[in-house]
């Protein structure tokens, strides 16, 4: 059932503005003559037509120029002149993309966020951008939407709580001019990227919440909003998880005060009938530890630790933007794992909805128990012809991959391999890990079905053994994303603490895969 209550119960969350979000729009190319101007250069200064003429004048003539400021095309660099003499614009930079030859998505979409963090530094509020392949060749429309994307998420701030930020400045938005060969075609891709930008977007923000202000009903509740775009929406509480025996889900939360839920969200974009793809979130809005409670250092990170369930919505906003011709069915839990009297206790012993005892040894290994009647209530419930899960799920993956892969695990070869494709196309890297029965020696015990840690030694791989015996044989992948969703390197499309990981990968798999 869903429980509506939860729209008339939301904090500040709804309605805030959290980013300084670009007006892009794009237009035929003809170089301007005033304003701010980004034009492009590759190797040996090499130029479009267009950026040729506009430099035609420039006194000195580009050459020499680039020559005294130690410009030269390189990929990622730039020239910036300001009131360039012999122009009468106001601004000009030339930024450097290298070599044309092997330029992927990815650096498209890396230059655009180079160049909106350019034009942010020079404090620009409208430029416009000549974007046409410095070897002359016309740069389709698609490139031109992944460097839109690149722009706006480059763009994206948390800052809604700094109280003492300039108003006029939050209130002003960089206006982007994109000139394009095909403006028509370049409008069209954009309304896709920037649906799949948004759902980046929307991962972000949940992550970089507060637990005071995003709790299960408030998270829920930003589920719920999706209906907008069509997707439907349920929400089950405790008393229809308690009907369904979800008891490994449900003593996660019994520390804490905080409503457990768990929300569905449904897009019916493809053949009716027919088996949708599953994706299934960890929402730990906030985790202690629970009575193994964690270290006092660093454990404000932990607000992040419903990366999974944020993964999983942002996913569903980009599918349902785009009017993907799939069916997609997103399954997030959403509880909080806190210290108390009525907490769980390291020794007892739990049912999950399969029938599968677990005997807690750790309640610190919580989103596993989480995951296990999320998913076996997905798949029970749905039939999905694939069932992917999202979690961030333990250090021990940190410890194997760092901040620059999340880990893959799968029963499915085929399903791996489409996964690993994916991420390869998005540019949100995996990197595939071993499952094998004789891993699932170490979650033996003699007290119950099974343990829900295996200890120190592979953890990340007991975990997903763990979970492997919940996907009761569908093709199923699970995506470790401790080090990717928080805390990643900063890049050029990111500045973010949160990095809405996990939205362009799954996108990339349904629209490559699964769609009608």
């Amino acid at each position: 059932m869903v429980l509506f209550y939860i729209l008339t119960t939301l904090t500040d969350l709804q309605g805030q503005t959290m980013t300084k979000l670009n007006k892009i729009s794009f237009s035929k190319i003809d170089a301007p003559s005033k304003g701010i101007v980004v034009a492009l250069a590759g190797e040996a200064l090499a130029t479009g037509a267009a950026t040729a003429g506009l430099v035609g004048d420039l006194t000195g003539g580009l050459a020499n120029v680039a020559e005294i400021g130690g410009f030269s095309g390189k990929k990622k660099t730039s020239l910036d002149l300001v009131a360039p003499g012999g122009l009468s614009l106001d601004r000009l930079i030339v930024f450097g993309t290298g070599a044309m030859d092997g330029l992927t998505r990815d650096d498209w979409r890396a230059f655009g966020g180079a160049v909106l963090a350019s034009l942010k530094s020079a404090k620009a509020e409208a430029a416009t951008i000549v974007l046409e392949a410095p070897e002359g060749e016309e740069l389709d429309a698609e490139l031109a939407a992944e460097f839109a994307m690149g722009a706006k998420l480059r763009a994206y701030e948390f800052d809604k709580y700094k109280s003492k930020k300039n108003d006029d400045k939050a209130k002003k938005t960089l206006k982007l001019t994109l000139q394009v060969a095909d403006p028509k075609a370049a409008r069209k891709a954009w309304t896709t990227a920037e649906g799949i930008a948004d759902g980046v977007i929307l991962a972000r923000d949940l992550v970089n919440e507060p637990a005071n202000v995003l709790g299960p009903v408030e998270f829920a509740a930003k589920a719920a909003e999706l209906e907008a775009l069509g997707v439907e929406v349920e929400v089950l509480g405790e008393k229809e998880m308690k009907k369904l025996k979800m008891y490994a889900l449900l003593c996660v939360d019994k520390g804490s005060v905080s409503q457990k839920l768990i929300a569905i969200m449904r897009w019916n974009g493809g053949k009716k009938g027919a088996a949708p793809v599953a994706l299934v979130g960890k929402g730990v809005v906030f985790d202690t530890g629970g009575i193994s409670i964690k270290p006092a250092g660093g454990m404000e990170d932990m607000k992040g630790d419903m990366g999974g369930a944020a993964a999983v919505t942002g996913a569903m906003h980009a599918i349902a933007a785009r009017k993907a011709k799939a069916n997609v069915v997103g399954v997030i839990g959403l509880v909080e794992n806190m210290p108390d009297g009525n907490a769980q206790r390291p020794g007892d012993i739990v049912t999950a909805m399969s029938g599968t005892n677990i005997e807690i040894l750790n309640t610190d290994a919580e989103g596993r128990l989480v995951l296990a009647d999320a998913m076996w209530y997905t798949q029970e419930k749905f039939k999905p012809a694939i069932m992917i899960d999202l979690a961030t799920l333990t250090g021990a993956v940190l410890v194997a991959l760092g901040n620059l892969n999340a880990g893959l695990f799968s029963n499915n070869d085929e399903l791996a391999d489409k996964l690993q494709d994916a991420a390869k196309a998005s540019g949100e890297p995996l990197w595939r890990l071993p499952l094998s029965k004789d891993y699932d020696k170490l979650i033996d015990t003699p007290n119950a079905d099974v343990k829900n840690t295996g200890g120190r030694w592979a953890g990340s791989i007991t975990a997903a053994q763990f979970l492997q015996r919940f996907s009761n044989d569908v093709p199923w992948a699970h995506l470790d994303i401790a080090g990717t969703a928080f805390g990643a390197p900063k890049g050029d499309t990111c500045q973010s603490w949160a990095s809405g990981y996990g939205v362009r990968l799954l996108n990339q798999l349904v629209a490559d895969h699964y769609e009608s």
